[in-house]
C-alpha cells in the first residue's frame, strides 16, 4: 500500500529499505533513517507491520517518526487493530485517512475528533448503506473544531454517566550482570485516558511527586506555562481515549527489577551442557508478578535442549536455536525454577561466553519510578465525575547477562 503526495516515487525506492532489512538480526533493529542518493527513507515498526516515508527535502526526523506514529494511531482509533488484515479491508477509509490527514505532504488535521467527523468511522450498517446507495463515508460538512482554539474537542458533547479514567503504564528498560548487580535501569512511561465527559471540562490533574517526571512530552491540551510553574497539570480533555503525557526516567540505581536470576550455563565438548535457572521475588513487592517469560537465543553449536521446569513449559526450536519458558504468575510460596541437559554437535567450536536471558513480566497496581497521582479536579461544569487510576509496570527490554 502507498501514497504519494507532491510527485510520483518509483517503487525500486523500496530496494534500500530491503536490503537494510536483510542485515537486520530482528525487524525492531532495523535503523530509522535510511540513506539513499537522492533520498531518505524514514522507517517505524509497529504492530508487525512497517511504515516507511520516503523523504526529498531536509526535514527533522523525528518530525516525520511522529507523524507515522500518529497515522498509527489514528488506523487503530477507527479500527480497533492496526495489521495487514485490517488495513485491506478498510483500503479506501485508510487513503480517505491519509488525504485528510497530509495536505501535500504536510500535516493538516491529525486528531481524531476532527478526522471523525470529516470521514465516518467504519461499521457493518454503514458498509450494507454505502453499498446500497453508492454514498461514501466522507463528510458533507466541515467539522466545527476545524477553526476552534481548541481542536482536540468538539462542541456539544453529552453523556449519561460521566467517567475519567486514566491507566499509568511504565516500561523498564534494565541490563542485569551475572552476579545480579543492575548496570543500567530505565523508565519509560505513559499515562493514557479514557475520558468521556459533558460539555467542556477544564482539568487539573496533580500528583504526590511531580520531581521525578522531568525528560516529559505533553499532548497539545496540556497547558505548559502551567506545568513549569506548579508543576500541575492544566488541560481541557479530548473526548474518549487519547495519551496525555510520555515521560523518561534514566539512571534509577535505587530501583531494584520486580524479580532477580539464580543461573548456571555450562557448555562441554563432546558431552551435555548444563542449564540450570530459578526465579526469586524481590523481598517487600507486596504486588503479584504476572506474566512471566524467560526468552534465550543459544549458541549455533546445540542441538537440542531436555529441560524439566517446576512451573510452566518450555519450547526449544532446534532452528532457530531460541529457547522460550512461559511461566505466567509467580507464586512466592513456590518458586519456578527450570534445570536440565543442553545437547552440544561434536566437532563444533563452543561459545566463549554464555548467552544472555531476556525477562518479559507485568505488575498490576504497581509503578516502579513511585509516580503516584493526587487528585483531579474539574472546572466549568458542575458535575462530579467518576475517577478511576490503574497502574501497570511491565517489562521493556532487560538483559541478564550470563
Amino acid at each position: 500500500m502507498e501514497k504519494h503526495y507532491k510527485s510520483v516515487i518509483h517503487r525500486n525506492i523500496c530496494d534500500y529499505f530491503f536490503e537494510a532489512l536483510g542485515k537486520c538480526a530482528k525487524p525492531e533493529d532495523i535503523p530509522a533513517v535510511i540513506s539513499t542518493p537522492h533520498h531518505k527513507l524514514i522507517v517505524i515498526y509497529r504492530k508487525k507491520l512497517f511504515f516507511v516515508s520516503v523523504v526529498v527535502n531536509e526535514v527533522s526526523p523525528l518530525f516525520v517518526i511522529e507523524i507515522l506514529h500518529r497515522a498509527v494511531d489514528i488506523f487503530e482509533d477507527y479500527f480497533n487493530d492496526c495489521t495487514e488484515f485490517t488495513l485491506k479491508e478498510n483500503f479506501v477509509i485508510v487513503y480517505e485517512l491519509l488525504d485528510e490527514m497530509l495536505d501535500n505532504g504536510f500535516p493538516l488535521a491529525t486528531e481524531s475528533n476532527i478526522l471523525k467527523e470529516l470521514i465516518k468511522p467504519p461499521n457493518i450498517f454503514r458498509k450494507v448503506a454505502n453499498m446500497v446507495t453508492g454514498d461514501s463515508n466522507l463528510s458533507s460538512t466541515l467539522p466545527t473544531v476545524q477553526l476552534s482554539n481548541i481542536p482536540w474537542r468538539r462542541q456539544g458533547i453529552k453523556y449519561t454517566n460521566n467517567e475519567a479514567y486514566f491507566d499509568c503504564i511504565e516500561e523498564i528498560d534494565a541490563i542485569i550482570d551475572k552476579n545480579g548487580s543492575t548496570i543500567m535501569c530505565e523508565v519509560q512511561g505513559y499515562i493514557d485516558c479514557c475520558v468521556k465527559l459533558s460539555g467542556m471540562p477544564d482539568l487539573t490533574l496533580c500528583f504526590t511527586n511531580p520531581r521525578l517526571l522531568d525528560d516529559v512530552s505533553f499532548h497539545p491540551c496540556v497547558r505548559f506555562k502551567r506545568w513549569e510553574s506548579e508543576k500541575i497539570l492544566s488541560f481541557v480533555p479530548p473526548d474518549g481515549n487519547f495519551r496525555l503525557i510520555s515521560y523518561h526516567i534514566e539512571s534509577l540505581n535505587s530501583v531494584s527489577i520486580p524479580i532477580y536470576l539464580k543461573h548456571n550455563i555450562q557448555f562441554k565438548e563432546g558431552s551435555n551442557g548444563r542449564f540450570e535457572v530459578t526465579f526469586g521475588l524481590r523481598p517487600g513487592l507486596g504486588k503479584s508478578v504476572e506474566n512471566v517469560q524467560l526468552n534465550a537465543e543459544m549458541p549455533k553449536c546445540v542441538l537440542n535442549m531436555s529441560l524439566t521446569p517446576t512451573q510452566g513449559r518450555y519450547t526449544f526450536d532446534a532452528v532457530k536455536k531460541t529457547l522460550v519458558w512461559e511461566i505466567g504468575r509467580i507464586d512466592p510460596s513456590k518458586i519456578p525454577s527450570i534445570r536440565g541437559n543442553i545437547t552440544v554437535s561434536n566437532g563444533c567450536s563452543l561459545p566463549e561466553s554464555n548467552p544472555p536471558l531476556h525477562l518479559n513480566f507485568q505488575v498490576n497496581q504497581f509503578a516502579i519510578s513511585g509516580i503516584k497521582f493526587g487528585r483531579l479536579d474539574v472546572y466549568g461544569e458542575k458535575y462530579k465525575p467518576f475517577k478511576g487510576v490503574k497502574y501497570l509496570t511491565r517489562a521493556g527490554k532487560i538483559q541478564v547477562r550470563t
